[in-house]
């Protein structure tokens, strides 16, 4: 009996390059890791090549039931640990608890949830190779005072250590996207904690971010309330600011707010 490809799920293009799919596979190092996780992996182009490298250490996580049947019949060593689950609802600790390696092939209209996953679970989550949308990847991979540089290279970046790999065309991919792609690998780096309420933190930078065109004494004021005490920082556009800077403006802010 023939098995019955997966259709495309909504947002998902799928790779049909091997040359490219071994050089993603190749830029994840995984080599101080308990799981590499697996997110989408329709049709396996990526999984075969994962599953030769990591054995029993993979995992693949996939909402679309015909792609779970299609890998568990094509795939039978990696049927047991076939996630049927979207990765934005399940929670990372029922793969093993220990520290985990992100890769995928991630659909465009998720792509930005998945990284803010990625952010709430930066203890367990040490590294991710990820192809996304190449202005995704590239707005992640700013620095300040980019025009694109905005909430997701803040908050990313305060944590992670990236890297723009490569850029994809059009054409590997069934059905093909009407853009570029980009293959982006993120490190965790050793800040454990910023020095700072994180919580508020991540307030600032979307409250910031969330009119970026004024200066941040405008949007700030928007959310907290009128600041009685000026800082320097306030003077400026929320792209202008460095990790750094947003940290001493959020421990300014939380001496204010109390």
């Amino acid at each position: 009996m023939q098995r019955v490809r997966p259709k495309k799920q909504l947002g998902q293009h799928f790779l049909n390059d091997k040359n490219i799919a071994q050089r993603i596979v190749s830029s994840l190092d995984a080599s101080s890791v308990d799981a590499v996780l697996e997110i989408g992996p329709g049709m396996g182009v990526l999984t075969e090549m994962l599953l030769e490298r990591f054995g029993e250490k993979l995992f693949a996580a996939e909402v679309d039931i015909e792609s779970i049947e299609y890998l568990s019949e094509s795939l039978p060593k990696l049927k047991d640990r076939l996630i049927h689950a979207d990765f934005l609802s399940y929670q990372l600790d029922n793969i093993l608890g220990g520290k985990i390696a992100i890769i995928g092939n991630f659909p465009y209209n998720i792509s930005s949830q998945i990284f803010f996953k990625v952010i709430e679970n930066r203890d367990s989550v040490i590294e991710v190779v990820g192809m996304v949308q190449r202005e995704v990847g590239q707005r992640i991979c700013e620095p300040p005072g980019s025009k694109t540089y905005g909430i997701l290279s803040v908050l990313l970046q305060a944590y992670f250590d990236i890297q723009y790999l490569f850029t994809v065309s059009e054409g590997v991919f069934t059905p093909p996207p009407k853009v570029k792609s980009a293959v982006i690998r993120l490190t965790r780096n050793s800040t454990i904690n910023l020095s700072c309420n994180e919580k508020l933190f991540h307030k600032v930078v979307k409250a910031g971010f969330n009119q970026r065109r004024k200066m941040l004494r405008n949007s700030i004021r928007s959310a907290f309330g009128d600041i009685k005490e000026v800082h320097p920082l306030f003077d400026k556009r929320p792209e202008q600011l460095s990790v750094a800077e947003f940290v001493e403006l959020t421990n300014h802010i939380e001496k204010q707010i109390g």
